[in-house]
């Protein structure tokens, strides 16, 4: 079966309102521990799949997770199982209990033969949970508040999150009762799961890598449904997955850049397949991440200034520049991510993806790569126009030009199964150099104004509004001319 569950993080100072609030209600307490099994390879992690034992109160309950068709929904089999002769030992595995399952084809593909005898425990979680079942219309939602530990080998961790499980129904009912205690709690969406978390804890890592973007599945026929909803499924895994990293408090520069690319994808969706195809892929959200996008941008600025450009303005010959007043004005990332508007969008959005169908999304294969044509070339003729006179154009527009070709990019991206691969991967080549110098051209503007705004404190920050300065003419003239040369390229859709 599929299992449509959303979790919230739980800082330690809310955890005793949360339990109150959850006592407004029926509640019920279990008592749970449960041991996580892997090889000593992690075969069973890198195929995204969790065996547990746990004991639930007074019975023993083998389970086998997977990853569902859907965001946050898995595959889960659970088989319960009879108690060992001696009481004090947790029982044995046997991965024939999941035969003929969805779930149970997947371990076996993945083991490749491999015994129960490879399986060793991992990890162990004690908690203590007090469960709610919340009526919403016709729904059913399990509220679940665990309080606990994470313990393998000599480590240890804090367990504190609440469970929104959809028993029955729509899963849009237990996306708006998340919301509530979202919003009434200061809680966040976290995406990593009790056994990731453990895998973690046992390799002694406190973030997972950064989530990029995925490439978009597409069948070469699929109608309108189809495309804008894996599309907004590619751009929101990555927003959802980088997102949690950084409101569990990693500041990478990868986390914060895949974040910032996700936002990005997401926002050339709404537009661009949402306009074409007259879809509504969460349009009204659209300030709440802008204004995350933009404040993590403040921090990937700091940071290129820092690491990058300063040194490079000391080589030349420039005195060195106090950067410590740049980083009085960066945001927390952590802050950002767990401000209430982006994460009550979050869950809107995810929302969105689990509904059926996406707002204003029909039927039409045909009609909808005809759409999708007609957008390219839109975009692609805006993008050729003013980048042959690039510079010649005012700032703003020179911006205007850089977002577009990123848009087009990014949609040219999402497109590519149904156009063909090889044609897409060709013309993307060809539009690198483009954005690489566009990229570069734009970071020296930006700095160019931080150099000039340091200049009331620290007078040596003049070499760098200079040398910045002397580089700006030759840079538009170099981003002019890569924009003619990607003018000659021949659109594939055409």
């Amino acid at each position: 079966m599929a299992e449509f569950e959303i979790k919230l993080e739980v800082p330690r100072k809310r955890a005793p309102a949360v339990r109150a609030a959850l006592k407004e209600g029926p509640v019920r307490t279990q008592q749970l521990r449960a041991i996580y099994l892997d090889t000593d390879d992690e075969v069973l992690r890198r195929h995204q799949l969790v065996l547990r034992l746990r004991k639930e109160d007074d019975q023993w309950v083998q389970a086998l997770k997977g990853v569902g068709d859907k965001l946050l929904e898995r595959l889960e089999h659970e088989v319960p199982v009879p108690w060992p002769a001696d009481e004090e030992a947790a029982p044995s595995v046997d991965l024939g209990r999941h035969e003929g399952t969805p779930v149970g084809r997947l371990l076996m593909r993945a083991l490749k033969g491999s015994r129960a005898q490879d399986l060793l425990p991992r990890f162990e979680t004690t908690v203590q949970r007090l469960i709610r079942v919340q009526e919403v219309g016709a729904s059913q939602v399990e509220i679940a508040f665990d309080q606990g530990r994470i313990t393998a080998g000599g480590r240890s961790r804090e367990l504190c999150e609440v469970e929104f499980e959809l028993k029955e129904g729509e899963a849009a009912a237990a996306v708006e009762v998340a919301r509530a205690w979202c919003a009434r709690h200061g809680l966040w969406l976290g995406t990593v799961s009790k056994a990731e978390k453990g895998m973690r804890l046992a390799s002694g890592s406190a973030f997972g890598p950064a989530v990029n973007a995925r490439a978009v599945d597409i069948p070469k026929q699929a109608d309108t449904r189809d495309v804008a909803g894996k599309v907004f499924d590619s751009c929101l895994e990555q927003v959802l997955g980088n997102a949690s990293e950084i409101a569990a408090g990693s500041k990478d520069e990868e986390h914060i850049h895949q974040l910032r690319v996700g936002i990005r994808r997401w926002r050339t969706a709404s537009r661009e397949l949402g306009s074409a195809l007259k879809v509504d892929l969460g349009a009204q959200w659209e300030d709440s991440l802008v204004h995350v996008f933009r404040e993590l941008g403040r921090h990937r600025d700091h940071h290129y200034v820092a690491g990058s450009l300063e040194p490079l303005i000391e080589q030349a010959g420039g005195p060195i520049v106090d950067l410590r007043q740049l980083g009085d004005d960066v945001p927390d990332p952590g802050a950002v991510v767990r401000s209430p508007a982006f994460q009550d969008a979050l869950l809107g959005l995810l929302g969105l993806a689990h509904g059926d169908p996406l707002p204003g999304a029909d039927k039409g294969g045909r009609k909808a790569r005809k759409l999708l044509r007609r957008g390219l070339d839109k975009l692609y003729s805006q993008c050729v126009r003013d980048g042959r006179k690039f510079a010649k154009l005012d700032t703003a527009r020179q911006h205007r030009v850089r977002k577009r070709l990123k848009r087009l990019r990014y949609l040219v991206e999402f497109l590519a199964p149904l156009f063909g691969r090889h044609d897409t991967e060709v013309f993307v080549a060809r539009l690198k150099p483009v954005q690489d110098a566009l990229g570069r051209y734009n970071d020296e503007l930006m700095a160019l104004e931080l150099y000039r705004g340091m200049t009331a404190n620290d007078p040596n920050a003049w070499f760098g509004v200079g040398w910045l300065s002397a580089r700006t003419e030759p840079n538009a003239a170099s981003c002019q001319k890569t924009m003619r040369a990607f003018a000659r390229t021949r659109p594939f859709w055409n």
